[in-house]
């Protein structure tokens, strides 16, 4: 807690590690919070990742595949809210906006980024998630499962994006049917 509130401050944003949509993501923004906060997320896991609160209009994410970024989406915080979704308490979700750009209209740092973030797991289908405030980029997190909805990803590359993803993963199958040359 101490290292927390040393290194990265108040506010920040605590995550489960294993999470996803936003659920087990919280913003803390005092040390009774923080403490509090902790205490149930490390009832449920050994880890728990602590990140700076940067707070900004959307959250950038671009997509990968086989280290090259195949759609660049804006995802903008839900109204009145610090995330791009919000839940009130009778269960109710709502979304913030999509954007979706060409790749090649979309600010090169943050795709260089992405693209250096998702080369240090590998070359599968990645979603990199970043914060941009002025020139600063930081990266959020590396989903290893990204969502792909029709309408919102796909709204550059329409089918296009489809055939490019099922044509990385036909040729890696058609490569490993390939018969392993033998050393002799």
């Amino acid at each position: 807690m101490d290292t927390i509130r040393d290194r990265i401050g108040l506010p920040c944003i605590l995550k489960q590690p294993d999470s996803s949509f936003s659920k087990g993501v919280f913003k803390v923004e005092d040390p009774a919070s923080l403490e509090e906060r902790l205490d149930l997320l490390l009832k449920e896991s050994d880890l728990v990742i602590a990140q700076e609160y940067l707070p900004t209009d959307f959250d950038w994410r671009v997509g990968l595949l086989d280290h090259q970024p195949l759609y660049v989406c804006k995802y903008f915080m839900a109204p009145k809210h610090w995330q791009i979704q919000r839940t009130d308490s009778i269960g109710q979700t709502r979304y913030g906006r999509v954007e979706t750009l060409p790749v090649e209209e979309a600010p090169p740092d943050v795709v260089r980024t992405a693209i250096k973030a998702a080369n240090l797991i590998g070359d599968g289908l990645y979603g990199v998630d970043l914060k941009q405030a002025g020139s600063k980029i930081s990266v959020i997190e590396i989903n290893d499962n990204p969502s792909i909805e029709a309408g919102y990803e796909d709204r550059v590359l329409r089918e296009g994006l489809y055939t490019e993803i099922m044509s990385v993963f036909l040729s890696r199958i058609e490569q490993k049917k390939l018969p392993v040359p033998r050393e002799d």
